[in-house]
């Protein structure tokens, strides 16, 4: 009975995205890091649960595929942009943002 996350980066993100649109029930949050969320596209607009893309600023590729399926998502969704990183948040700091962010998010994603 304990609500469930899914985090993902990048093509992880993408199975994550996956998992959460084919199994919906339980399913409170998912988190995709850097992710390859193009490769849902198709599942996209079955995900219900409340999903956060997080990005490095400097990984501009991946950020337009980001902004391009946060549009196609039809549930509760937020876009975070690591200022400075790059797709693999190596610079100091950006990993830490990222924990933190995910970590706000399931928390509040998993009140009952």
């Amino acid at each position: 009975d304990l609500p469930l996350g899914l985090f993902g980066s990048s093509t992880g993100a993408a199975a994550a995205l996956i998992a959460a649109a084919e199994n919906p029930i339980g399913v409170n949050a998912v988190v995709s890091r850097g992710g390859r969320v193009d490769l849902a596209e198709d599942f996209l607009g079955k995900v219900t649960a409340a999903t956060l893309f997080i990005v490095g600023e400097r990984d501009k590729t991946v950020l337009e595929l980001n902004r391009e399926a946060y549009k196609k998502l039809k549930t509760e969704k937020d876009l975070k942009i690591i200022e400075g990183a790059s797709h693999l948040f190596e610079e100091p700091g950006a990993l830490e943002q990222v924990a933190n962010i995910t970590s706000k998010w399931f928390s509040d994603h998993f009140q009952p």
